[in-house]
């Protein structure tokens, strides 16, 4: 009787390590890791009644359209998962969420289109992951970035037609990469890809295969090959304008900024403006061809050609006015501190307000002054001096508006 209860002691105890569904034949390697082999099994979803010891879990080559939450949910410490040349078109997100000891996963050779990124933030070991032969269409830019052990990374043809800066970053372990056979736009916003390329160590698989599709006069070149000259960061440079010989059309003091922008392609304007009470981000002109301004920022007038003005300005209204030059090769951003003055030296207000700032030798800004950026540093102010009134022929009282001094606390680039 003892013997036979051993036995069946003993068989409970490894009951569990041995359970296997009937599609698929289960094996313990030499290094005592657990392999259920499923693959060619024609299976149209994951078999249920695996053992949760399982390491090893391979479904390649069967008919499974669908993953969800709950298929891997046996084999929570899976470390190689195989579930290529399937019919795979759904992946549900935290279908590999909890698989934290995963270290190989293959994808490749199914019929993906969105797949769940955030479940690979807490798959820190993983090793390898094969997403070629899908349909993916885009990447968001930190879909690997918590993958430090990643080596090795599949994503050949697929229908990416560009990558966002950034995508390949923060993985120290990557040593080699596929993306070939993939139909690149290969406008400046993959221009990244190209330095990027010229400066890794990773070895970039069939790198003379990762090719152009549009625009027409790049089709069929590498990526490798953008040329230079189609793709030049921005540059910036902002210049004060004033109303001294009252040529604007506004009553009052106007303060004029003007953003000269270059690059390739050209650079889109936007102003970014901090004052005390508001933040106010413009993107693009609001002041139309026929002179209509839209009524959310009337407050800023923003022309095509890259003026800003500011009609009535105010001691409400300084700030710091940010003008940002933008294309798909970069940002650049130029800012000038503004601020109003209520003497007649301003510059001793400024200085009593703020003990940093330095008076230029009484230097003034004309019309079409561009602002000195000899001083590189990080506070360029203007103050406008507003002077006592005063009265006119007829007696009447006058309010002045003189332009003051340029002042430099800290210094600023304005031209970059």
């Amino acid at each position: 009787m003892r013997p036979l209860l051993c036995c069946l002691g003993l068989a409970t105890l490894l009951g569990p390590c041995l359970a296997c569904p009937s599609a698929c034949s289960c094996s313990t390697k030499k290094n005592g890791r657990l392999l259920a082999e499923c693959a060619y099994k024609d299976l149209q979803e994951v078999p249920k009644g695996l053992s949760s010891n399982v390491t090893i879990l391979t479904l390649s080559a069967n008919r499974i359209s669908w993953l969800g939450q709950g298929s891997f949910a046996e084999v929570p410490e899976v470390q190689s998962l195989w579930l290529g040349y399937n019919q795979i078109g759904v992946v549900e997100p935290g279908t590999f969420a909890l698989l934290v000891h995963l270290k190989n996963l293959d994808l490749s050779h199914n019929k993906i289109v969105d797949f769940p990124w955030q479940d690979l933030r807490n798959l820190s070991g993983l090793q390898i992951l094969k997403m070629n032969n899908n349909r993916l269409a885009g990447l968001p830019w930190d879909a690997f970035r918590s993958l430090k052990d990643l080596r090795s990374l599949w994503l050949n043809d697929n229908e990416l037609t560009t990558l966002v800066e950034g995508t390949f970053d923060n993985l120290p372990s990557l040593s080699q990469l596929q993306i070939f056979n993939n139909p690149f736009n290969c406008s400046c916003k993959v221009f990244w890809l190209k330095k990027w390329t010229e400066n890794t160590s990773v070895s970039i698989t069939k790198g003379g295969s990762t090719l152009c599709v549009a625009p027409g006069r790049l089709k069929g070149r590498a990526v490798t090959d953008i040329p230079d000259h189609h793709c030049v960061a921005p540059s910036v440079q902002l210049t004060y304008l004033s109303n001294l010989d009252n040529t604007v059309m506004y009553d009052g003091l106007t303060l004029t900024l003007h953003c000269s922008v270059a690059g390739s392609p050209p650079p889109e304007i936007r102003w970014k403006i901090q004052t005390s009470s508001r933040r106010v981000e413009i993107n693009g002109p609001n002041v139309a061809r026929d002179g209509n301004v839209k009524q959310s920022q009337e407050r800023f007038l923003v022309f095509k050609n890259g003026t800003m003005a500011i009609p009535n300005f105010s001691k409400e209204d300084e700030g710091i006015y940010t003008c940002l030059a933008v294309n798909d090769v970069g940002t650049r951003d130029v800012s000038v501190n503004v601020a109003l003055a209520g003497s007649e030296n301003p510059a001793e207000d400024l200085l009593r307000d703020d003990p940093q700032a330095s008076h230029l030798g009484g230097r003034s800004c004309y019309k079409g002054d561009e602002m000195d950026p000899s001083g590189a540093g990080e506070k360029l102010v203007i103050v406008y001096h507003m002077p006592r009134e005063s009265k006119s022929r007829a007696g009447g009282v006058v309010p002045q508006v003189h332009l003051g001094t340029l002042l430099l606390s800290l210094g600023l680039v304005l031209c970059c």
